[in-house]
């Protein structure tokens, strides 16, 4: 990850055009027409052999006589010469290049990765567009129009859904302030890009559109901190699993589940688009409104009932709201409609409304105060042009200082009579849509963030069994089975390594024959249920290998050797291991349920939850990233619910679901503590009186053998290896930790508890105490890219902050920011020193070359401390502050 490559790649002072061509069937031509056209203040420098001038640029026969060295190369040559070409690039000192040409295979594309990395040249592509940069008049693609100057950011692995996005954007008179085609990701990834975006001042929303993601973790970690400051909205290829396959062979990287991606977006912050269309409205709606909605009600303003009743049925099947609106309002309308007495929401002027009458409605509408996002709706009138309806939102707007004004859109049905007016609303940079449908829709996309936004930053329940899990115990227990050859874990294993998780399974017992299953099912008693075991039949129920109620000893014994004589039928290859008998459950009132964990290819462990049943996968499960905390799991409970994975049933009690929480986080933590668990299945899990008992397990074991440059987990879980006891200077034992999502209340009242004097040394002013979201940012860290220790003491039933040290790394791991902040009449305890130390010794591990803070002169404490520690320490007199360095590597 590296902003500062991005950074120098998107701002060249000059480029070269690599086999720029006078042929306007070449890619060398239209890149340099491109270049000549869009404005670039720069030098461009066309290299052909075969041409003493390119548009009438003189050309360079070859990259050594380029008369400085250029710092951006577009390479417009055939798959090839590109090695050659790089290498040439490197030799002069050429750090950036694009390249067009596609079709490179496998081989090809590791020797071209190879030899950039030698050459020091940042690579774009290959098989992409290019690059386009308005605000610096750079066209450095073979696009066939220009983008115009604007606040969105689109980047796409597929050149050919630029060029639509490009002819449709100028269209719609909407603009970019960058437009990157990335291809196939050889080098440039969406990571950096995001990396680079996220913090960029121009954009103020980011498009994506995506085949595949190689690196996840780190995806994940961009998308989300750049998702915390403006909207990140993507479309993914590749739902179906032929789809995945086209897209893997279009671009590589991983041909993971489709849900599994949805999980990914979610956990990111991003919002998620199923198709161009909706790609194209969302687009258009961040373009005017990128803000965070107020509130998610709409009101819908029409002239037709029929298209507000469309609006209507659109906005409550997506989830949506209605406003509802004040009897002040309701009055003023229902004195302005002669055709009703009570008006409500849609509100329905009719047909044959009047501009004026629109007018008017309109202004009643923008000034009542629970009217915060509006939706107008109008049918082709015989009464005027559409577009006189148009100007008369367009300037009834202006009329009303944009910071004041509700969120507004339109919709102005039909074709011939709708254009012109779409085309005014769009020139006055009001969201206008062709069907009711779209608009809603498109606005539910505002919507779709705003929740994402609010589960970023959600406080989770405190649910904390972690001192019960027996985490080394089942690590152990996990070695023996591997040592002994057992990778495959039945019920009778796999319920070892679940007591551990506390996660209860029924007593199970093993039988090798169908005479010892008859003794032992007299030993458990009736009845019982009699389970085949073997691992080369994965369904058993679906070859007879599963009988329940059993009622006696006979039965049992006749059972397993009907069952014998089955499995040989059907399964004559299956080695048999012999029988698990169970006594049978008390399913009345229960409702069962499934967990599965899977490792996905590129992704890592994945969580799914369903209904019990044969068969569950991908499309019958909602999917879920470890780790989980309490309300990641209350949203994949809402999720299964939401797409009729676990479906409502009418039983005397309901699923408890602050338990199935609590058993998903320790699934979750089992899934986090042991890499050597590739997949496993509690099915079913019988969920009754508040209890979860696990009737059927099984869990596949194989040794985690790390790939370099690779993490298991897509998400960087707790790091609980930093949890340590210290002593402070009174002698009171106390806890260094990470910071958890939980410690949002504590860390509040923490906040709280500093004097005046020491939040101005913090924060070199008169802040105001942190608000929630403040809070939830700050306890809700990526332990990828920052960490924050806390030392902690007991407090009654809970515990008492006494200090935080920070560190913020850089996405180029090349500087850390540090702050540290101690409770006010908590000094002289040694908390500074403990937690700078912590603080530095995390940084030294995670490779950070150096870690720099500053504060005011009179905070002697912090500068005696920074000495103390081996801070370079030096005085701003311009600005007033003390700088604190250490170089770390």
């Amino acid at each position: 990850m590296s902003v500062k490559r991005i950074s120098q790649f998107f701002n060249p002072q000059s480029i070269a055009v690599i086999g720029a061509s006078n042929n306007p069937d070449r890619a060398g031509f239209i890149v340099m027409r491109n270049l000549l056209q869009g404005g670039f203040k720069g030098p461009i420098m066309p290299v052909s052999p075969k041409h003493t001038a390119v548009h009438g640029v003189l050309a360079y026969s070859a990259i050594k006589q380029l008369p400085k060295v250029p710092d951006l190369a577009v390479i417009c040559t055939n798959k090839q010469t590109l090695v050659q070409i790089i290498n040439e690039l490197g030799d002069i000192g050429c750090q950036h290049a694009i390249i067009i040409a596609a079709g490179l295979d496998n081989q090809h594309k590791q020797q071209l990765k190879e030899a950039a990395k030698i050459a020091k040249v940042t690579l774009l592509g290959p098989n992409c567009l290019g690059l386009l940069i308005p605000h610096l008049g750079i066209n450095a693609s073979f696009s066939h129009t220009v983008a115009a100057p604007g606040k969105l950011a689109f980047i796409s692995q597929s050149a050919a859904v630029c060029s639509t996005i490009l002819d449709w954007a100028q269209h719609k008179k909407i603009g970019f302030s960058y437009f990157v085609s990335v291809g196939d990701c050889l080098d440039i990834d969406f990571d950096e890009l995001l990396d680079f975006l996220g913090r960029d001042p121009k954009t103020q929303a980011i498009l994506l559109y995506i085949d595949n993601i190689d690196d996840v973790r780190r995806f994940i970690s961009a998308a989300r901190a750049a998702a915390f400051s403006k909207p990140v909205i993507a479309i993914k290829t590749g739902k179906t699993k032929a789809g995945a396959i086209a897209a893997l062979n279009h671009t590589g990287g991983n041909t993971s589940d489709d849900a599994v991606y949805d999980a990914m977006f979610q956990r990111a912050g991003m919002l998620r688009v199923n198709d161009l269309r909706e790609l194209f409205a969302a687009t258009q709606t961040l373009a005017l409104h990128p803000k965070l909605l107020q509130v998610e009600q709409l009101t819908i303003l029409t002239n037709g009932g029929g298209p507000g009743i469309m609006a209507v049925d659109t906005l409550l099947q997506n989830s949506g709201k209605l406003a509802v609106l004040s009897e002040q309002t309701k009055q003023a309308l229902s004195a302005l409609i002669p055709q009703t007495d009570h008006a409500c929401n849609p509100i329905d002027i009719f047909g044959d409304s009047s501009p004026k009458r629109y007018q008017q409605a309109l202004e009643i509408l923008l000034k009542a105060d629970e009217v915060k996002n509006l939706l107008i709706i109008h049918t082709p009138s015989a009464l005027a042009p559409s577009t006189a309806y148009a100007e008369i939102i367009a300037q009834t707007l202006t009329k009303i200082p944009k910071m004041a004004r509700p969120y507004v859109m339109t919709n102005f049905m039909g074709e011939e009579a709708a254009y012109a007016a779409r085309l005014v609303c769009a020139n006055a940079k009001i969201p206008t849509y062709r069907t009711p449908e779209g608009a809603v829709g498109a606005f539910m996309h505002l919507v779709s963030y705003r929740r994402n936004q609010k589960h970023l930053t959600q406080t989770p329940e405190s649910y904390s069994d972690e001192g019960q899990l027996q985490h080394l115990q089942s690590k152990r227990l996990i070695n023996d089975f591997l040592n002994s050859g057992a990778n495959k874990l039945a019920t009778h294993l796999a319920s070892q390594v679940l007591a551990n998780y506390d996660i209860e399974c029924i007593e199970t017992q093993i039988a090798l024959t169908p005479s010892e299953a008859k003794e032992q099912a007299q030993q458990l008693g009736f009845p019982v249920a009699l389970k085949l075991i073997s691992h080369d039949i994965p369904s058993k129920s679906e070859v007879g290998g599963v009988v329940l109620n059993l009622n006696d000893a006979e039965e049992v014994e006749q059972t397993a050797f009907s069952m014998l004589l089955r499995i040989r039928e059907a399964a004559p290859e299956a080695e048999i291991e012999g029988f698990s008998l169970q006594r049978m459950a008390k399913r009345a009132g229960g409702q069962e349920l499934r967990i599965a964990v899977k490792t996905e290819p590129g992704v890592g462990p994945v969580i799914l939850l369903g209904e019990a049943g044969t068969g569950l996968n991908f499309s019958q499960a909602a999917v879920a990233l470890p780790p989980l905390n309490m309300n990641l799991a209350k949203y994949l409970i809402a999720a299964a619910h939401d797409k009729g994975f676990i479906k409502e049933r009418a039983l005397p009690e309901k699923v408890d679901k602050y338990r199935l929480c609590a058993l998903l986080t320790r699934v979750s933590q089992m899934v986090v503590d042991q890499p050597d668990i590739i997949d496993m299945e509690l099915n079913p899990i019988l969920a009754c009186s508040g209890q979860f008992q696990v009737l059927d397990a099984s869990i596949t074991l194989r040794r985690y053998e790390p790939i370099s440059g690779r993490k298991r987990l897509a998400i960087r879980p707790y790091p609980r290896e930093l949890v340590k006891t210290v002593t402070l200077k009174d002698g009171r034992p106390a806890t260094l930790r990470p910071i958890r999502p939980e410690d949002e209340r504590a860390h509040q009242e923490f906040d709280q508890s500093l004097s005046k004097e020491d939040r101005y040394r913090r924060f070199f002013g008169e802040l105001p105490q942190f608000n929630h979201e403040q809070l939830a940012k700050m306890t809700q860290i990526d332990y990828d890219r920052e960490m924050a220790f806390i030392v902690t003491v007991p407090n009654k039933s809970s515990y008492q902050t006494l200090g935080v040290s920070r560190v913020l790394m850089d996405p180029d791991n090349q500087v850390a920011e540090f702050a540290v902040v101690v409770r006010s009449g908590c000094q002289g305890l040694g908390l500074g020193r403990i937690l700078m130390e912590a603080a530095i010794k995390h940084c030294r591990k995670q490779g950070v070359q150096s870690i720099e803070g500053i504060t005011l002169p009179e905070n002697s404490g912090m500068i005696g401390l920074a000495k103390k520690l081996g801070f370079t320490v030096s005085r701003d007199f311009e600005e007033g502050t003390i700088q604190m360095v250490l170089h770390l590597n």
